[in-house]
């Protein structure tokens, strides 16, 4: 028996403790409150966005003529720069503001040519629109389309004077925003944690029904297989892309430093649990494509199924377990018992095949893989708490 080791092939593992700073044990009333508001995204956005649009249009009202003319491009600049992180959010004002004088160069250049009417309009847009796929335009490149038919159409009257307050109050209004931003950054953190619950969730699930399907005198069918997947595309993918824009978030941002035991551990965890993902896909390929009803040289058989369901149930305990502290001790010991039980009766059943000649042609390599599979998955969530890289799995 191993002793109540904290590693998994030699790497040491974060152990958890009362003074772990990387979230409060208990929260405070104001603490499940900004909790709650943390977990809406949108309401934080609508905040900043509302309170970036009151400012510019203030600001807009009391500029010189003619920018004071035309104080509602003010807030839409604002808007436009409020709604993503604080890196987007200026990658977003420059876009914005290049976009509006493409547009307006655009109209200008049509309006010299041609009279105003249904062909200039045709000219001017379709121009435009080829403008708005350059790649520095980004996702404002259609901002160019609607900067065109602005100028041309409301402009006609003082071009360069509209030009100008056109542009220059939505760039005036993208910094009112980016300043904003700046004062209260985005930094999503709890919706990001709530994505890699998700994962965690249907990653137990779909090792739960596996493991059932294994536990059972005769395998599933192949008919019967895939009533048992789950999928698990798609929660990663969400994962993926909510850790990405904390991490985005983390940039430029003053309150990232006082939540960065939390950032950290949540890219850990984010880490490991799209490995064990990866772990579960091709567990699940193995067991529909060897353990079936319909094959006579399965995988597993009768003498192999019982270790590796209990390997799988102690995977997914290990990953109710699993959190931003990492994994306790005991589901890790369970979980390295349980594989390491499995490879023990591997190595057994294919030592008495070999010496019985009862299946020569049966080299039990799959089970094997199903072994490396489930230890890998056990490194990765045992580093996850420390950050240490995992070792790769040995037979």
């Amino acid at each position: 028996m191993r002793t109540a080791a904290r590693s998994v092939a030699g790497v040491r593992r974060r152990t958890i403790g009362p003074d772990d700073p990387v979230l409060p044990v208990r929260w405070s009333p104001a603490q499940r409150v900004y909790r709650a508001w943390a977990r809406h995204p949108g309401w934080s956005v609508a905040l900043r966005g509302a309170a970036a649009a009151a400012i510019a249009w203030l600001v807009g009202l009391v500029m010189p003529a003619p920018f004071s003319e035309y104080p509602y491009y003010a807030p839409l600049g604002a808007v436009v720069a409020t709604t993503g992180t604080v890196v987007r959010s200026v990658r977003t004002a420059v876009q914005a503001t290049g976009a509006i004088l493409v547009g307006a160069a655009i109209a200008r250049l049509v309006d010299l040519v041609l009279q105003p009417g249904a062909a200039a309009v045709a000219v001017a847009v379709g121009l435009a629109l080829l403008a708005s796929t350059w790649r520095l335009l980004g996702d404002m490149g259609l901002w160019s389309v609607t900067s065109a038919l602005f100028v041309l159409i409301l402009g006609q009257a003082d071009p360069e004077g509209y030009v100008g307050a056109y542009g220059g109050l939505v760039a005036l209004g993208a910094a009112i925003g980016v300043a904003v931003n700046l004062l209260v950054p985005p930094l999503p953190l709890t919706p990001s944690e709530e994505a890699l619950d998700r994962l965690r969730d249907v990653l137990v699930d779909q090792l739960d029904t596996l493991a059932d399907g294994l536990d059972r005198e005769v395998p599933p069918s192949g008919d019967e297989w895939p009533e048992r997947q789950r999928s698990i595309d798609p929660v990663i993918r969400q994962a993926k892309e909510s850790v990405s824009q904390s991490d985005e978030a983390r940039r430029a941002n003053r309150r990232a430093r006082r939540y960065q035991g939390w950032a950290d551990a949540q890219r850990r965890r984010a880490r490991a649990l799209i490995a064990v993902a990866g772990v579960v896909d091709d567990l699940v390929r193995l067991s529909t494509e060897w353990e079936r009803r319909d094959r006579d040289d399965v995988a597993l058989g009768t003498a192999l199924r019982p270790p590796a369901v209990h390997a799988l149930r102690a995977l997914a305990a290990a990953l109710r377990d699993h959190g931003l502290h990492g994994l306790a001790d005991a589901e890790q010991q369970a979980l390295d018992d349980a594989v390491e039980d499995l490879r023990t009766r591997v190595r057994e059943v294919q030592a008495d095949s070999s010496q019985n000649h009862a299946d020569s042609s049966h080299d039990y390599f799959v089970a094997g893989a199903f072994v490396l599979e489930l230890r890998r998955a056990g490194e990765e969530l045992a580093v996850s708490g420390s950050g240490d890289a995992p070792r790769p799995p040995t037979a």
